[in-house]
Parts: C-alpha cells; sequence; structure tokens
C-alpha cells in the first residue's frame, strides 16, 4: 500500500513540474520579435527597449548593432542580466548600413519560431505602444502591416517643411513609378508574417539605405501579398542624430527606377533573383 501511495505522489509530482516548467516556457516564448538596429543610439536606446517590455502583449527584441562607437551595445549586454530570455543582441564589425541591418535580423528570427517580425527605429519616432495595433493588422489577415504617415494625411511631427515635402514627393513618386498603391512606401515601421520573409530572396535584396524599405514592399507586392497600412503619428528624434544623408536620398531615387524596369524586363526574375 505504501508503495502505491509513493508512486501516485511521484507521478502527482511529475505532472505538477511538467506543468510549471510548461507553464514557464509558455511565458518566455512570444510569436513576435522587434528587430532594432542601432548605430550611437545610447541616449535612446535603454529607455526604447523598455518601452516595448512594458506592452501588455509581449515582444522579444533583437538589437542589431554596428559597433557603436558609443557604447551602445554595452548598454544592451548590461540589460540582458535581467532580460536575458526576451532581449538579443548582434553586435556588426562596422556600419553596413540599414538594409543589410534587417536582414541580419530577418535570418536570426527565421532560424527561430517567430510568426511576426517588426522593424523599428531606436529614436522614438514610431511609437513602441502602435507595434500591437501592426501585430493585430496582421494577425486578422494582412501579411505584410505598414506603420503609415499618409494613410490619413499627413501625420508627422517635428519636421521642418522642406522634410516633410521630400518625405511626402518621394511616396508619391515611389507609387507613381512602381504602381503600389501604398501611401507611405518609404516607412521603416513593419510588420511582416514569416511567410512573407520566407517567399523573399533575402540575398538578392540590393538596397542598402532607405531604399531598402521601398525594395521590400514591392517585393512583397510583386509575390501578391496582402499590404495593409495602419495610420500612425510619426515624431521626428529628440535625441541623437538622424542617420539620413544625400546619398541614401539618391539611391532611393534613382534605384527605384531601376528596380521598376529590372522587373518589367523579366517579372518572374526579380520576384526571386
Amino acid at each position: 500500500m505504501e508503495n502505491e501511495i509513493r508512486k501516485l505522489i511521484g507521478l502527482f509530482c511529475s505532472d505538477v513540474l511538467m506543468h510549471y516548467f510548461c507553464e514557464k516556457l509558455t511565458q518566455s516564448m512570444t510569436d513576435s520579435l522587434v528587430i532594432i538596429p542601432t548605430y550611437n543610439e545610447i541616449e535612446n536606446i535603454e529607455a526604447i527597449i523598455l518601452e516595448v517590455f512594458n506592452l501588455k502583449k509581449e515582444f522579444h527584441v533583437l538589437i542589431v548593432d554596428d559597433n557603436s562607437p558609443d557604447g551602445t551595445a554595452k548598454v544592451v549586454e548590461a540589460m540582458q542580466e535581467k532580460y536575458k530570455d526576451r532581449l538579443f543582441l548582434e553586435v556588426r564589425t562596422e556600419k553596413s548600413g540599414l538594409g543589410t541591418a534587417y536582414i541580419h535580423g530577418f535570418k536570426w528570427a527565421l532560424e527561430r519560431h517567430y510568426a511576426y517580425i517588426f522593424e523599428m527605429d531606436a529614436d522614438f519616432s514610431h511609437r513602441p505602444s502602435d507595434l500591437t495595433r501592426l501585430y493585430r493588422a496582421c494577425a486578422n489577415g494582412a501579411d505584410v502591416s505598414v506603420g503609415s504617415r499618409y494613410k490619413k494625411g499627413v501625420n508627422v511631427v517635428n519636421w521642418p517643411l522642406y522634410r516633410i515635402l521630400l518625405s511626402y514627393g518621394a511616396s508619391f513618386y515611389v507609387k507613381l513609378i512602381t504602381g503600389m498603391r501604398v501611401h507611405d512606401p518609404t516607412a521603416g515601421f513593419v510588420c511582416y508574417k514569416r511567410k512573407v520573409l520566407e517567399a523573399i530572396d533575402l540575398d538578392a535584396v540590393k538596397f542598402i539605405g532607405y531604399a531598402f524599405q521601398i525594395e521590400m514592399k514591392y517585393r512583397a507586392y510583386l509575390l501578391k501579398f496582402n499590404i495593409e497600412e495602419v495610420s500612425i503619428i510619426f515624431t521626428d528624434r529628440e535625441k541623437g542624430k538622424s542617420k539620413m544623408s544625400s546619398s541614401i536620398i539618391w539611391e532611393a531615387v534613382f534605384g527605384v527606377i531601376s528596380m521598376r524596369v529590372r522587373s518589367l524586363f523579366n517579372r518572374n526574375a526579380f520576384k526571386n533573383e
């Protein structure tokens, strides 16, 4: 009788422990990863990570740092002691461009379990609270959800007029050249379903600056994925220095034309090149 009781206790304890560990494992997992590329973002990085982690829905965060001389990666490493199951860091050897940082992050994400992969800036121009709205759009049917500054008028704060005109004009230009019906094709606040990134040949993506954002949406568009825009308010950075440069602008201007020409002459090859 005593042996039978011990067996029952053993089974009960096993079930309880299994339930406990399964619950803990589930808590440490999420279907969503936010990729944040950084270069000299020491003034913003801790605050932006904490805001993401304070959201009701759980998100993991991957920082892709281009060996920032200001010590951005050191701040992230210190935070990992507390958030080791939610915060991840990839440090590259040098500054190699926004596009390649995201491609690095996409590949990292696809090697793991994430179903929804997000792009977000480190400088609070994208409000972390809008992550849940982008997530909801994809969970409800969109394949790509875009945090759009121009879906409902112009929702930009603290930009000078010339920059608003440049950005809005660029968006109109991209729509005209590519045929995409996306109001904000240069937007960098995006959620991709896993299947979209799996379908795109990430090694074939050519642009490394902000034109990268256009190319990713265009490739998704050619592959017939459903792109949905979510209206957001974009606020210019208050801390740190903008990474915008004339070379990035020219890449976008001329790159869109070359991208469109390549796709016209060999649409299928462009989709899969």
